[in-house]
This record gives structure tokens, sequence and C-alpha cells, in this order.
């Protein structure tokens, strides 16, 4: 067995408001139960991040990646499976109906765009992530701001 941490990615996706969006992992899931999250998830074999970006956002949201905007951090974690992760967060630009994404069926069970002084939605089940899901949104609203967007 691997002892390599397994790989993500994340897109933190980003609307014309400089809002992101975040999506509510339903309750059976294995990691994170409930929990306000990012798109993502891991790469699959042979895969390099961007396309998993691409195919991460397409499989989560029903949208394509139109712009890579930067990225927001490298993440290192054990999640509730007791597997280490090694995850790549980068901020993006989408093409589609932003009102309308098509939410993974039995995976996720509502959505909200979350403005810079709506960061305290993600401390909701916080024990459960240990607040990363909360330092990833800071660091990217940080990102945002240095773009100057």
């Amino acid at each position: 067995m691997s002892t390599e941490p397994l790989r993500c990615a994340g897109a933190l996706i980003v609307d014309d408001e400089g809002r992101l969006f975040v999506q509510r992992r339903s309750a059976d899931r294995r990691i994170f139960p409930n929990c306000w999250d990012i798109v993502g998830g891991h790469l699959e074999p042979g895969e390099d991040v961007g396309d998993a970006l691409r195919r991460e956002v397409t499989e989560e949201t029903g949208w394509t990646v139109s712009h890579v905007l930067g990225h927001v951090g490298d993440y290192r974690y054990v999640a509730d499976d007791g597997l280490e992760r090694l995850e790549s967060d980068w901020l993006v630009r989408v093409d589609g109906d932003l009102a309308r994404p098509t939410l993974e069926a039995g995976r996720h069970t509502e959505f909200r765009w979350l403005a810079a002084d709506e960061l305290d939605l993600l401390d909701e089940h916080r024990d459960v992530n240990d607040g990363l899901i909360r330092r990833i949104a800071e660091e990217a609203f940080a990102a945002l701001r240095s773009i100057g967007l």
C-alpha cells in the first residue's frame, strides 16, 4: 500500500461579484458529511491537476472551466477515513448558468454563493473538517484581493 498522500484538486469558483461557490455535502458522505465544501476531488490515475479541476467542476456543477485565475494553496490533511490527502486549490471562472448548477444527486444537497463577509457559514460543523474549508475560503478571498478582484 502506498504511503504517498492521495492527490486532490479543488476549484474555488468565482462569480462576477467576487463571491465563491460552495455546496453542502450530503449527510451520508464518508468525508465531511453535511459540511459546506468547495468543488473538487481526487486525481484519477495519470491525470494532472488542471485536468482534474476541469473534470470535477463539470461533474459537480455541470459548468465548464473558462479561466484559471490563480493558485490559492496546497493543503495536507487527514480526513475522517484516516487517509492523508494533498489538495491543490485554484481560483477559477466558469461558463454556464451560475444560478442553476447541476449538483451531483446524492452527493450534494444545496449550494450558495458566499461573500467575504459570510465566512461564518463555513464554521457550521467545523469540528468535522477542523476549519479547513474556512481557511481555504479565507485564502481564496485574499488571493482575489491580491489580483484586484
